[in-house]
């Protein structure tokens, strides 16, 4: 099977350059695949109904539009073709809902090593794997820094 509509998604952290280029490099570029990163914004105000809800709305718009700026940005260093998108809400349901509704056949996503309890812990990388209706990419990353 060839890809051709991929998807990276990508936390904006240090890592997310390496799972945009894997998905770039090896994947799109040798099938001549359309790749589209994607970014979920997930912001939860302390106290949802509280008289601070308006400065939880100005707080989440800020950082969409952080998060746009920085994806345009990784995008543009990618390639010209590569699309990109910033979405909001749960990070989980997102992610499968956008490679549902965009018709994508490959999810390409970074996963971290884990080791110990930590492997009992239900990741982004388990549920976008167990539920996203097509194929799913792990691009194995390092662990992350104990405390």
């Amino acid at each position: 099977m060839i890809y051709r509509n991929i998807l990276a998604v990508v936390g904006l952290g240090e890592d997310s350059a390496r799972v945009a280029a894997r998905a770039r490099d090896f994947i799109a570029g040798t099938t001549g695949a359309q790749l589209t990163l994607l970014h979920v914004v997930e912001f939860v105000p302390v106290e949802p109904l509280s008289d601070s809800l308006l400065p939880a709305v100005q707080i989440e718009a800020e950082l969409v539009e952080r998060s746009r700026t920085r994806l345009r940005d990784m995008a543009g260093e990618l390639g010209p073709a590569v699309r990109w998108e910033v979405a909001s809400g749960n990070v989980k349901t997102e992610i499968t809902r956008f490679a549902r509704d965009g018709g994508f056949d490959l999810i390409v996503i970074g996963s971290h090593e884990r080791h110990g309890l930590s492997i009992l812990v239900n990741l982004t990388e388990d549920t976008v794997l167990h539920a996203a209706p097509c194929d799913v990419l792990a691009v194995r990353l390092p662990g992350r820094p104990t405390p």
